[in-house]
C-alpha cells in the first residue's frame, strides 16, 4: 500500500524562522524581561542570571535558554478523569477545546449576551463531554453567582463533576492554585499520581511587552513543581502591545514564551511546557483585537511552526470568531481557523464556542463548531489507499448498467471514507422546508436539548463527589463564603 500523505501547512521559510529566533535570543540576553515576582527573580539569580531587583529586569543567556529547551519534554500526555484515556500533546496531534475565560454567555432565547451563572457551566460541561470532536474541556465561563475570590477553584470543581475530559484552565489569583491542585489531586488519588497522569493544563500569560507578572510567574513555578503542564500564552497586539509587523510580533512572542519556559525549567527541570499564545492583529480603526482576522491566524500558525522547530508542544486560540451571533462571519472565521490549525498540526486548539473577541460563549456555536472540528480532523486524515488494486478490478467486464450502490465494495468502505454528519442540512429544498425550514442555529439548539435530555451526566463515583465537595466547601469557608449554588448531582 502507498503511505497516506498528511496535508501540512507552514508559513515561515527556514531562513526567516532562524532570523526570528536569532533576534529573540539577542533580546533575551541584551534587554531581558521584567519579572515582578520576587521568588522568580531569586530563582534566576541562583542560576547565575543578571537580575536587577530595582526594575525587576532579568537577562537570560543563550546557554540557559538552550539548556532549558533541552530539558523540556517534546510532548505531554494528558489523561481523563478515569486515568484510562490518554491524549498525546505533541508531534502533529490536534486536540480542540472550548476557549476559556468568557465573561458572558450568548442566550439563544433572547439573542443577547448575559453574565453566566452556575447552571451555564453545568450545561457547558455536559455538552463538551458529549461532543466527540472536543477532546478537552476548559474553564470557559466566569460565573457571576459565585464570588470571584474562589472562582478559579469553583470552575475546576464543576469541570471535574460534569465532564470526564482533561481540562484547560488557569488561575487569576496566586492563592487560587492550591485548592485547584487539591481538587485535581483528589481525582487522581494524590499529588504523585497527578504528576504521573496530568489531568489539566494551566494557562499563564505574560504582560506585553516583555513582562511576567507576579501572578503568572507564580503559576509557572507552582505548576512546574506540581508536574502540571504550563501553557505559555503570549498576547502581542500588532502595533499596540507588540511591533506592527507580523515578524516583529513573532520575535516578541518567542522572547516572552522562552523566558517563561526557562523559569519553569529552573523551578523543576523536566517540567512540561506548551508553547502557545493568544496574540492578535490590532484593529486601529476600532481599537479591537480581532481573533478571526487572517493576520491573527498567520501569527498563530507561524509561532506554532517556531514552537515545533524548538521541539515543543504547541497551542493557539483558533476556531473562534469575533461575531456577536451565529451568523456567516462566525462560520467562516471559525471554519478557516479550525482547518488552518489542523493543517499546521497545532496540538491544543482553544476556541470552539467562542464569540466576541474571546469574551462570550454560545452553546449553539459549540455544537456547530464540533462539526467543524470533525471536518478538520477528516481533512488531516488525508486520502488513503483502501485496497490494492485501487479500483481497476471494479471495472473488469464493464457493464454500462453498473450500480455502485449494490457493490460489497461500497458497503465495506463508504462509512470509513465519509463523515455522516446530521447537523448540517443535506436535504433538498422541499424536504428542508417540510422539516420546518430551520436554520443551523435552530438545529444546534435542538441538538443541545437532545443531548441534555438523553445523555446523562457522567458524574464521578459518589465518594469522589463527596471529596470534591469537601475541598470546594473548605475553600469557600476559608474565604468567608457560607453557601454555594445548589447542584443536582
Amino acid at each position: 500500500m502507498i503511505p497516506t500523505l498528511r496535508p501540512k501547512l507552514e508559513l515561515l521559510s527556514p531562513p526567516l524562522l532562524e532570523k526570528i529566533l536569532g533576534e529573540a535570543f539577542l533580546i533575551l540576553e541584551r534587554e531581558g524581561l521584567v519579572f515582578e515576582n520576587e521568588e522568580a527573580r531569586k530563582i534566576f539569580l541562583a542560576a547565575g542570571m543578571a537580575v536587577d531587583d530595582d526594575t525587576g529586569r532579568v537577562r537570560l543567556t543563550r546557554k540557559i535558554v538552550e539548556d532549558s529547551l533541552a530539558s523540556t519534554p517534546s510532548s505531554v500526555t494528558l489523561y481523563d478523569r478515569s486515568g484510562e484515556s490518554a491524549f498525546l500533546v505533541g508531534g502533529d496531534e490536534v486536540h480542540f477545546d472550548p476557549g476559556s475565560g468568557g465573561i458572558r454567555v450568548l442566550d439563544h432565547r433572547t439573542r443577547r449576551e448575559r453574565p453566566p451563572v452556575t447552571e451555564d457551566l453545568v450545561i457547558l460541561g455536559r455538552l463538551t463531554d458529549a461532543l466527540p470532536n472536543l477532546h478537552f474541556q476548559s474553564t470557559s465561563l466566569v460565573t457571576s453567582d459565585v464570588p470571584q475570590i474562589i472562582g478559579d477553584s469553583y470552575r475546576v470543581y464543576l469541570n471535574l463533576l460534569f465532564s470526564a475530559k482533561p481540562i484547560v484552565t488557569g488561575t487569576f489569583r496566586v492563592e487560587g492554585f492550591g485548592p485547584m491542585r487539591d481538587l485535581l489531586a483528589a481525582v487522581r488519588g494524590g499529588t504523585d499520581e497527578l504528576r504521573r497522569k496530568p489531568l489539566a493544563i494551566f494557562d499563564a500569560c505574560p504582560s506585553p511587552p516583555l513582562k511576567w507578572s507576579r501572578l503568572t510567574s507564580q503559576s509557572l513555578i507552582d505548576c512546574a513543581r506540581a508536574g502540571i503542564p504550563s501553557e505559555l500564552i503570549s498576547m502581542g497586539m500588532t502595533g499596540a502591545a507588540s511591533p506592527a509587523t507580523i515578524t516583529g510580533t513573532l520575535v516578541q512572542h518567542v522572547v516572552e514564551n522562552l523566558a517563561g519556559l526557562v523559569l519553569c525549567q529552573l523551578a523543576r527541570p523536566g517540567a512540561p511546557v506548551i508553547f502557545g499564545g493568544s496574540p492578535s492583529s490590532f484593529d486601529m480603526r476600532k481599537g479591537t483585537t480581532p481573533m478571526g482576522a487572517v493576520e491573527t491566524m498567520m501569527i498563530d500558525l507561524a509561532y506554532a511552526q517556531i514552537g515545533k522547530a524548538l521541539g515543543l508542544p504547541t497551542h493557539a486560540y483558533m476556531a473562534l470568531s469575533d461575531a456577536k451571533t451565529n451568523d456567516s462571519q462566525a462560520g467562516y472565521e471559525t471554519g478557516i481557523g479550525a482547518v488552518l490549525a489542523a493543517l499546521a498540526g497545532i496540538n491544543v486548539v482553544s476556541g470552539p464556542g467562542m464569540l466576541d473577541y474571546e469574551s462570550a460563549i454560545s452553546f449553539e456555536k459549540l455544537v456547530i463548531d464540533d462539526e467543524i472540528c470533525g471536518m478538520a480532523y477528516r481533512l488531516i486524515e488525508g486520502i488513503a489507499q483502501r485496497e490494492d488494486p485501487i479500483a481497476e478490478h471494479l471495472f473488469r467486464a464493464f457493464d454500462p448498467g453498473l450500480n455502485f450502490l449494490t457493490l460489497p465494495h461500497t458497503r465495506k468502505w463508504y462509512k470509513l471514507e465519509h463523515r455522516l454528519s446530521t447537523l448540517p442540512d443535506r436535504d433538498n429544498y422541499d424536504a428542508w422546508e417540510a422539516a420546518g425550514a430551520k436554520t443551523l442555529d435552530e438545529r444546534a439548539s435542538d441538538r443541545i436539548r437532545e443531548i441534555l435530555e438523553k445523555t446523562p451526566a457522567r458524574l464521578p463515583a459518589p465518594g469522589l463527589v463527596e471529596d470534591l465537595g469537601r475541598i470546594i466547601g473548605e475553600d469557600a469557608r476559608h474565604n468567608g463564603i457560607a453557601t454555594l449554588p445548589a447542584l443536582e448531582i
